[in-house]
């Protein structure tokens, strides 16, 4: 008898999959099952160092994504993710198959409950790790390649209306958070972006400042009279010699963070009673607006510095009225 162990014979189905439809697979798989010794798999086991190479590749890994212009975060949730994957299969990335990453998917997603959109995006960060493994070398397929992309139902995200950005701006208790309302519903820039902004970085007489996006990429981004007006009558209360553009409201006005401004815009939904207030939101709103009103897909990406125009279009929904008017206009 030809003794088999577990990894082999996936391997064997690995290979013979893209030759063989799902019928002749599992006749396979039983023809295999019948020359293991006693029909049972043997499954090896791994030595500690050859396991703990998983390290040095992960490191390697990250800091190619590094060198790609990566955020620090964006890095962050790779190595989270991959460390996670690994430790739960407990084998050296090598010996990994696609069965094992379909089970771990498979049983993430029951264990932690989490939506399609999340468990996607671990296949596809599997999927990155995997094919830079193929890529230098240290694996000779890519196991992550035939699983496809989890499929998930479109779900309109709600944007603000005109009715609620005048509500929020009527109960904004300082100029600042004003100031920063109108920054992010004109600009349609990112939190991070915002509370990264300093003084100089304002040109009051064009409108428009310069911002440094995901990876480092710089774009310029514009805002309208009101915001202009609102920006100089709060620089204009501050005392401090703090660079950043937006400070506590308490010394020792220390810049304002993410954590802080979103806290901020919480707590104003949670007084107005307007739901799920968060920066994104205006962001959304900027880009559905944009779009609502004519301005072609192509300016809309690049005002909100995106590298892929699939990316804008999933943040601009099209007004349903201005769809059923069109119908009439162009159809009926």
């Amino acid at each position: 008898m030809i003794k088999l162990n577990e990894n082999i014979i996936y391997a064997i189905k690995d290979d013979m999959e893209p030759y063989l439809n799902q019928k002749q697979l599992i006749i396979l798989h039983k023809v295999l099952k019948k020359y293991c010794k006693n029909e049972e798999f043997t499954t090896k086991t791994y030595t500690r160092n050859e396991i703990n190479k998983n390290k040095k590749i992960i490191e390697l890994f990250l800091f190619s994504k590094k060198v790609e212009g990566c955020s620090e975060k964006t890095i962050e949730y790779y190595q989270t993710t991959i460390q996670k994957m690994l430790e739960t299969i407990n084998k050296p990335a090598a010996h990994i198959t696609t069965k094992d990453i379909r089970d771990y998917i498979g049983q993430y997603r029951t264990k932690n409950k989490v939506s399609k959109t999340t468990a996607d995006n671990i296949r596809r960060i599997l999927s990155s790790f995997f094919a830079w493994l193929e890529d230098e070398d240290y694996i000779l397929k890519n196991p992550v390649r035939r699983i496809k992309k989890i499929k998930k139902g479109k779900i309109v995200k709600e944007t603000l209306t005109d009715e609620n950005i005048v509500i929020l701006r009527d109960n904004c208790e300082n100029i600042r958070d004003l100031a920063i309302i109108d920054l992010l519903i004109s600009t349609g820039m990112r939190v991070g972006e915002l509370v990264n902004l300093n003084r100089e970085d304002i040109d009051f007489y064009e409108r428009e400042c310069i911002v440094f996006g995901k990876g480092e990429s710089e774009r310029v981004v514009y805002f309208d009279a009101k915001t202009k007006i609102h920006l100089k009558n709060y620089l204009k209360t501050r005392t401090d010699n703090n660079p950043a553009l937006f400070v506590s409201l308490k010394q020792p006005y220390k810049r304002l963070g993410t954590n802080g401004v979103e806290r901020r815009l919480r707590n104003l939904g949670q007084k107005t009673k307007i739901k799920k207030v968060h920066p994104h939101k205006f962001r959304r709103t900027l880009a559905t607006n944009a779009i609502d009103k004519g301005m072609p897909i192509e300016q809309v990406q690049k005002l909100l510095g995106h590298v892929q125009i699939d990316t804008t279009m999933e943040y601009a929904m099209v007004k349903q009225n201005n769809v059923k008017n069109s119908h009439k206009k162009y159809i009926s």
